[in-house]
Order: C-alpha cells, then structure tokens, then sequence
C-alpha cells in the first residue's frame, strides 16, 4: 500500500505470512541529525540483541566500572612489586568509563569521579553518575540498569589487551 506523508510517499508492506521483520523508517531535517538517528536505533538493537544472549541486568551509570576499579585498587594494594602497579594501573584506567560519562554529562568529571570512588570505598557499592539531577546517586534507587554482556565483554577485552602489551614487554612471564 502506498501513502502520502511528510512531503513524501512511503511504501508500507503489512501482513506478510511467517515473516517476523520490522522496518524502521528515519526522517530528519539534515544528514547529520538522520546519522545520529541510526547510531542511536543501532546502539539500542545492539543492547536489545546482548539482553538476548544473556538475560541479566546490572546497574549503570559508571556502577561496575567504578567498582570494580576500587576491588582491583585494594588488592593491589596487597601486592608485591611489578603486579601491584599492574593492578592499580588497570584500576585506574576502568575510571575511565566514569570520567568520560561525567564529561559528556556537562558535568566536573574530576570532582565527580572524586566524589564517587570515596561513596563507593565508603560501601555505596550502587552509587553511580546521576547525568539528570547532576550528582552522585544510589543507581539501583533510579533503576538505571545496562545489559551484563556489554560490561563484561568490555572488560574482558580490556583485559586480553593488556595482558598481550604485557607479554609483549615481557613484565609478565607466560607460563
């Protein structure tokens, strides 16, 4: 069936027997704003699609990564010599995540990313980057969640990098 709409015509197909497929049809002012729209649909397939391979929510907000960032800082702390700055080093860098989610909210990120590693030393295990009111909060409270797969395989992958620079300059001895 064909229909007039936004000073165009569109074609729409409907009710095509044991077919299960959708189209989404984007329209925008300029190409930029329409490439912003389909980075922003695939990004949201992409989350759809790890929901999918494993079913399993964690908190966002830069939660995990902050987090994780104090555990690995801790034990690091607990070891001798090269493996401790390895370990504090990767620490380090996992603040990334909430830096840059701090910087792209408009908001201090050093004040931020400050503020939210002494909440999460202290035992706000949940506190994460609340871009809306601008502060830290309790993330589990405003139910901001990601998909389990996109933070594990980035650390993941985050990790079998630095192990390979590592083996490469030879501070880590391969068994």
């Amino acid at each position: 069936e064909e229909e007039a709409g936004g000073g165009g015509r569109i074609v729409r197909v409907e009710g095509v027997k044991g077919k299960r497929a959708v189209t989404v049809l984007c329209r925008a002012s300029n190409n930029l704003i329409l490439d912003e729209t389909e980075r922003s649909l695939h990004d949201a397939l992409c989350v759809v699609r790890s929901l999918v391979k494993l079913q399993y929510v964690i908190q966002g907000a830069g939660v995990p990564e902050m987090e994780l960032s104090c555990q690995l800082s801790k034990w690091g702390r607990s070891l001798p010599g090269v493996e401790s700055i390895c370990a504090r080093a990767f620490a380090e860098a996992l603040e990334v995540v909430p830096y840059t989610l701090a910087e792209n909210a408009g908001l201090d990120p050093l004040q931020i990313v400050t503020e939210l590693r002494a909440r999460h030393e202290g035992g706000h295990m949940y506190d994460g980057i609340n871009v809306k009111k601008g502060k830290i909060s309790d993330m589990s409270k405003e139910n901001v969640v990601q998909p389990l797969l996109v933070t594990q395989s980035a650390i993941q992958l985050a990790t079998e990098t630095v192990m390979m620079i590592m083996k490469i300059d030879d501070i880590v001895i391969t068994r």
